[in-house]
């Protein structure tokens, strides 16, 4: 049994596979998409981050595929309708980075209020900026409205309360009577734009929130208002964007995710000299112990779903 790793995992975890299971790791192999595909030709198994794309030309360039294992959550780069046509079985890492998606959000949420931590260059160089940098804000009593409220939002909201802030989401696919509404006020998502001061996107990408929050739905936001997105690129309208930052509409936005990844100069040169923006390489689920656990959990999937007898 043959399992072919394509993007970078934390190694230690491969010493959890069952003996017999030939392992080749090749983080090196999303750069170079025919070595994928002809290394593909001979796997059972394959394990991938988000950049890797498991659509139809690598379904077909793997007939002996049998199980897909996620490092991490989000499955829009796996082709789910073709796997289940021939069987294969999809595990994402449930679970495994959701307190550092939280705790991204919650420190992005605290610089961004503040909006104090990009002074470094002017002081060495012997600015004085203290007028302008004390007029920062504090989160506690803030509105933190919750795109989607899965997993990860219900973390969010509960690093969140303790700090003062109101808490507030919008989920028509989560139940109302679902005990994670609690202490939480469920609202429309119109109303949720309309009264967060900080928004925090937790959606999945579909053809549904594509572009949804475009230049109409920025401008429906609180005049200073802070926009967090750690879910998916291509759900916020990235120039839309820039230009509510840039006109002083938005207070402030942190970007992990973004409509093409990676990033190049081409698509980053709209964010050049964009006020208070915080953008990151789809890392907000990527620490040090996330990628420990994710790994394992990872591992163990795809070790069970090779070695467990058909039922």
């Amino acid at each position: 049994m043959k399992v072919v790793i394509t993007e970078f995992m934390d190694t230690d975890a491969l010493t959890g596979f069952s003996a017999g299971i030939d392992v080749r790791y090749a983080p090196e192999l999303v750069e170079d998409r025919a070595a994928l595909l002809a290394a593909a030709s001979g796997a059972e198994a394959l394990i991938v981050r988000n950049r890797t794309q498991v659509d139809a030309e690598l379904l077909a360039a793997a007939p002996g595929l049998r199980v897909v294992g996620r490092l991490g959550v989000g499955l829009d780069n796996i082709d789910m309708a073709g796997c289940a046509a021939r069987g294969i079985a999809v595990y994402p890492a449930t679970g495994a980075n959701t307190r550092s998606v939280a705790e991204y959000v919650i420190g992005t949420a605290f610089s961004l209020s503040r909006g104090a931590y990009a002074a470094t260059p002017g002081m060495i160089a012997g600015d004085w900026p203290r007028g302008t940098l004390g007029q920062g804000g504090e989160i506690a009593g803030r509105s933190l409205g919750l795109l989607g409220f899965g997993a990860i939002a219900q973390a969010v909201a509960g690093l969140a309360a303790p700090l003062g802030l109101r808490v507030m989401a919008a989920d028509p696919h989560l139940p109302p009577d679902h005990p994670a509404w609690r202490d939480v006020q469920r609202l429309a998502r119109e109303t949720l734009l309309r009264k967060a001061d900080i928004l925090s996107l937790h959606v999945p990408l579909t053809p549904e929130t594509a572009g949804l929050l475009d230049a109409a739905a920025l401008a429906k936001l609180k005049p200073g208002a802070i926009l967090i997105n750690t879910s998916r690129g291509g759900i916020v309208d990235e120039d839309a964007l820039c230009n509510a930052l840039r006109a002083g509409h938005l207070g402030g936005a942190a970007l992990d995710v973004f409509a093409a990844e990676p990033l190049d100069a081409n698509a980053g040169a709209r964010f050049a000299d964009v006020p208070n923006l915080i953008l990151t390489p789809h890392i907000a689920g990527v620490t040090a112990e996330a990628n420990v656990r994710v790994s394992r959990i990872t591992v163990e999937n795809v070790d069970r779903a090779l070695t467990e007898p058909v039922a």
